[in-house]
This record gives structure tokens, C-alpha cells and sequence, in this order.
């Protein structure tokens, strides 16, 4: 299966990014299934309904969110309306929506997608991801029930996505890192056959800081002192993202490409 996962997607600039590219880019790399993070795609903080709809038109398969899930407050009652919208699973117990999902593929073929939240640096002390992801993982057997699954980890610290990334070894197909807006150059199969990066990066203007214009972080980075609020920034967006070519018998992922499409970054992609 060839399977894409796009990193979070930064207010309009990344949107519209995913909606001129991924077209062309399901077609011309005969894509399977498509994962995008879309928790930052309504002004850099949260999805709106309208912008969750813009995403799945474009062609995402399903959208993974994270700490921002219910910035804008529609989520809250669109998510239960729209199940290829993921929360984190270790989120507050009483949330709306789902921690993970089994979705469709092309040739009758199934696939796993769930999303857990990092705890290190992190505002909010949120569940064990480690437990969270357990029980999905023992009941969705790559090459069994699943012919694929995804595990995107949402966090700040490369370590704790590094330490997901181990302990999903030879269990998932996919585990990729959310959240920091840069992209790892640490893609790789593990050695008991998951595919990992850090983190996928984001799709928006990397002429920013981490995809807000540079004005405001810079005072408060300088000064120490807020003056206004961050705003997405406007440029050219670069589609960050990791391209994963698994194995329908055993689940476990055969080949993984950094992406790097448009925008400022080297250009980087399958074949």
C-alpha cells in the first residue's frame, strides 16, 4: 500500500497548498491512502467544519488533529458527525469523537489510524500515551485484522516521538511525529519494520516562525513582551510529510520518503 502522511497543515497558506497539490500528487503517486494533520488549518489554532470538508475534498482519507482539536468550537459537535475526524485518544475522557478508526482502502484492504498525545513539554497533563496506544495496538494486528495502521504521535519532544516510535516497532506500519512544524531528517524503517519520522513537518510558509509571521514572535522572542496577536503567514507553502510504501501481508512499511513539495524547502519525494 502506498500510504502519505501530510504534517500539520498552517492556517490558509497550507490549505491551499493541499488543495492545488494533493490532487496531482494521489495521481501521479498512485497514493492508496492519505493522512493529513489538519490542527492548525483555521488561522493556526484549531479546524473549523468548512476547512475540515476543504481538506477531505482534496483528498485526505482522514484528518488527525491534536492539542488544538477544539480551539474552534464547531469541532466539538462536527467531530461525532464526521468520522474520518480523529481526536487524540488520551485527550480529556468526556470529548467528543474518536481516538482512532479502521477506514477503507482500495482492494477491500483496511486501515488503522490513531493519534496520541505526547506528555513532555506540554501544557496539559494529559493520559499515558504508552497505555493509550496499547490496547489498540494488541487488537489491530498489522497484516491480520488490518492490512495497514498509522500512529500519529502529537508532541513537542523528539524523544518521547522517538520513544513511541520503539515501542510501536514491528506492532504499526507508520509511526510519524506532530506538532513542532519542522521536519526531522531522521525518516527510517525500524528494525522490526515500522516506518518513522520525528516529525513530518508543516504544510504552510517556512519563511515564518514555525509558520506564523515573524513580526510578533520575534518582540516577544527580543522584548519579552506581547503586543499583538500571532498571524499565520501568507507565502508560498511547502507540503511537508512522510511517504510510506507497506506490505499487505505482514503490515509492516517497506519504504519511507521524506516529502517536500512546493514552497521554499529542497524539493523532496518518491520516484
Amino acid at each position: 500500500m502506498r500510504i502519505l502522511f501530510l504534517g500539520d497543515v498552517m492556517g490558509r497558506a497550507g490549505r491551499t497548498a493541499v488543495a492545488e497539490r494533493l490532487p496531482g500528487l494521489r495521481k501521479d503517486w498512485r497514493l492508496d491512502f492519505v493522512v493529513v494533520n489538519g490542527e492548525n488549518a483555521t488561522s493556526g489554532a484549531g479546524l473549523s467544519a468548512a476547512h475540515a470538508k476543504g481538506l477531505l475534498e482534496a483528498g485526505a482519507d482522514v484528518i488527525t488533529l491534536g492539542d488544538h482539536a477544539f480551539d474552534q468550537r464547531e469541532m466539538l459537535s462536527f467531530i461525532g458527525s464526521e468520522p474520518r475526524v480523529l481526536r487524540p485518544i488520551n485527550i480529556a475522557k468526556d470529548a467528543p469523537g474518536k481516538g482512532f478508526r479502521v477506514f477503507d482502502a482500495p482492494g477491500g484492504r483496511k486501515v488503522l489510524v490513531a493519534q496520541v498525545l505526547g506528555r513532555v513539554f506540554m501544557k496539559q497533563p494529559y493520559d499515558d500515551p504508552f497505555s493509550a496506544i496499547e490496547p489498540v495496538l494488541k487488537s489491530h494486528v498489522p497484516g491480520g485484522l488490518v492490512q495497514a495502521s498509522l500512529v500519529d504521535m502529537h508532541c513537542e519532544a523528539t524523544s518521547e516521538k522517538m520513544g513511541m516510535g520503539h515501542f510501536c516497532d514491528g506492532r504499526a506500519s507508520v509511526v510519524v511525529g506532530t506538532h513542532t512544524h519542522v521536519p526531522t531528517g531522521d525518516a527510517q524503517v525500524l528494525p522490526r519494520g515500522t516506518g518513522f519520522q520525528a516529525d513530518a513537518g508543516m504544510c504552510g510558509d517556512y519563511n515564518s516562525v514555525i509558520g506564523m509571521e515573524t513580526e510578533e514572535p520575534m518582540r516577544r522572542f527580543v522584548t519579552g513582551m506581547a503586543k499583538g496577536r500571532f498571524q499565520p503567514a501568507m507565502g508560498e507553502a511547502t507540503l511537508c510529510g512522510l511517504y510510506v510504501e507497506t506490505d499487505d501481508r505482514s503490515g509492516l512499511a517497506k519504504r519511507v520518503v521524506q516529502v517536500r513539495q512546493g514552497g521554499r524547502l529542497e524539493q523532496v519525494g518518491p520516484a
